[in-house]
């Protein structure tokens, strides 16, 4: 008999995964004319194994694992397929520090993991901020010590445990926002630096995942941050999203991930619009040219004008939508309004014809 309907449903978005990665790191093997060498490292708090030499040119995938039901799925995934694939397979928790005991659950997690057979695992402490709030200065915490373990492993991929549940709560929190079409395409199934970010379950649904931890007798951890109504996604997951399916019925999760995909396709099409067109606008002295700018539709022109904002130097992550109308109106509604005021010291005003964005 075959493993429990959940379990083989992980394991395959896991399996699909792998296979992705497997094809891009045979293709950069060929155009480099050898294998990528992961660097060996200490592996911090949590238990290492020196690599197996006769695997050292095959590549290595980490799964992030906080230790609940979604990313100790993911982790189950991992380990069944890689004794499968040419594949090493390793782990990383990260403590937040934001809870009493969060180091005790770290050390646990790591356990886990190493009883998995994954190697490497480690946990990572990490000191949480407070710029953009509680759950943004930990999201932000949390990728920065991700990045640097996968740099520190030479890690091929980082899996993570995000579910369908998820990129629907994304979707409705950029709706909220009021935020544009790419905001609304909620999470990609491979994100970050060369695509180092992997979502297999972004197509499953959070319940999924907890069925195939029960089906195996994974021990899983419910963060309570998750239930409490002090931060917003909690509130959106626990009385937003039921009562949206009260009032429209079932499927609206469903609908949500449809929509992000859809979306995401758009804005992909419409980046690659901006990015002819950002060069296209220049003069021979490399200048925005007001003229040619107007002539574009807006949303292509806006996001040549955010390009352009960025490349000067404001924060992408403190650049919003209220910034770029002030500066799409210096195309569109020009009345000799004094030069616009962007984060990270960066203005923009207009010259003799020309639309100059600079340091300030």
């Amino acid at each position: 008999m075959g493993p429990h309907p959940a379990v083989a449903a992980i394991r395959l978005a896991v399996r699909r995964v792998l296979h992705d990665v497997l094809t891009e790191f045979a293709d950069q093997t060929e155009r480099t004319g050898h294998a990528p060498h992961p660097e060996l490292a200490e592996a911090g708090s949590g238990r290492r194994r020196p690599a197996l030499p006769e695997r050292t040119d095959t590549p290595l995938v980490l799964v992030a694992c906080s230790g609940g039901a979604d990313s100790m799925a993911l982790a189950s995934a991992l380990a069944f397929e890689a004794r499968k694939l040419a594949v090493r397979a390793g782990g990383i928790t990260v403590d937040h520090g934001l809870q009493s005991g969060s180091d005790t659950r770290a050390t646990e997690v790591v356990a886990r993991l190493t009883a998995m057979d994954l190697d490497p695992v480690e946990a990572v402490a990490v000191r949480v901020g407070h710029d953009g709030g509680p759950e943004a200065a930990a999201r932000d915490a949390r990728y920065a010590a991700l990045d640097a373990a996968a740099e520190r492993h030479g890690a091929a991929a980082v899996l993570l445990g995000h579910t369908r549940d998820d990129q629907a709560e994304t979707v409705l929190l950029g709706l909220a926002r009021g935020s544009g079409i790419r905001s609304l395409s909620g999470m990609a199934a491979a994100s970050g630096p060369a695509g180092r970010y992997r979502r297999p379950f972004l197509q499953l649904d959070r319940q999924t995942a907890r069925t195939a931890c029960l089906a195996q007798s994974l021990p899983v951890w419910d963060d309570p941050h998750n239930i409490d109504p002090a931060y917003t996604r909690s509130r959106l997951r626990h009385e937003g999203l039921p009562a949206l399916e009260k009032a429209l019925g079932k499927g609206v999760v469903e609908a949500l991930a449809r929509t992000a995909q859809l979306s995401r396709d758009d804005a992909d099409a419409l980046d690659t619009w901006a990015a002819e067109a950002g060069r296209d606008v220049r003069d021979d002295a490399g200048r925005l040219e007001c003229a040619k700018l107007h002539a574009l539709p807006s949303a292509v022109r806006r996001r040549v004008l955010r390009r352009a904002a960025i490349e000067a130097g404001s924060p992408a992550g403190s650049l919003f939508a209220r910034h770029i109308e002030e500066v799409d109106r210096l195309i569109t509604g020009w009345r000799g309004q004094q030069a616009i005021n962007l984060p990270g010291r960066v203005e923009a005003l207009r010259q003799g014809g020309r639309l100059v964005i600079r340091q300030s």
